[in-house]
């Protein structure tokens, strides 16, 4: 790991995005209202899933720091004209080291759910894009162009 002991604690927070492309067979079913699958509604265990992720990221990621979440909100918007449904993950802790490893975490996990609970709709499900889109807090800010 590296250490972090002697940086300050400070606010930290970061938003990351994922984006799932959704074939036009489990698109057209989602687009009419949120559907239920055996294991239950997909948008809403997607996000709870990508809650749970992001509380969760050092069991999953080597060397990276166990951070307290003071928030983590994950929200889902389909974009049903380009056939994709964008998970926004924002975290925010209050920590010496950064929290956009939850944030993208979170993302890839509700996008990993989404792909889990749709799969028996269609398997030409893509995750195409995971991307940290801004942090704050630290040495330095960033935000995606």
């Amino acid at each position: 790991m590296v250490n972090v002991g002697a940086k300050p604690v400070t606010r930290r927070t970061a938003q990351a995005v994922a984006v799932v492309t959704a074939p036009p067979e489990l698109a057209s079913l989602l687009r009419d209202g949120e559907i239920a699958t055996k294991k239950g509604p997909i948008f809403q265990t997607a996000i709870l899933a990508g809650v749970m992720g992001a509380k969760r990221t050092s069991e999953l990621i080597p060397l990276c720091h166990p951070l307290p979440l003071d928030d983590c909100q994950v929200e889902i918007t389909p974009d049903w004209d380009a056939g994709e449904i964008r998970i926004h993950c924002r975290a925010e802790t209050h920590a010496r080291t950064g929290v956009e490893m939850e944030a993208m975490t979170g993302a890839s996990i509700a996008a990993l759910t989404i792909y889990d609970m749709a799969k028996a709709i269609s398997h030409g499900i893509v995750i195409k894009e995971i991307r940290l889109l801004e942090k704050t807090g630290g040495k330095s800010d960033y935000r995606a162009p």
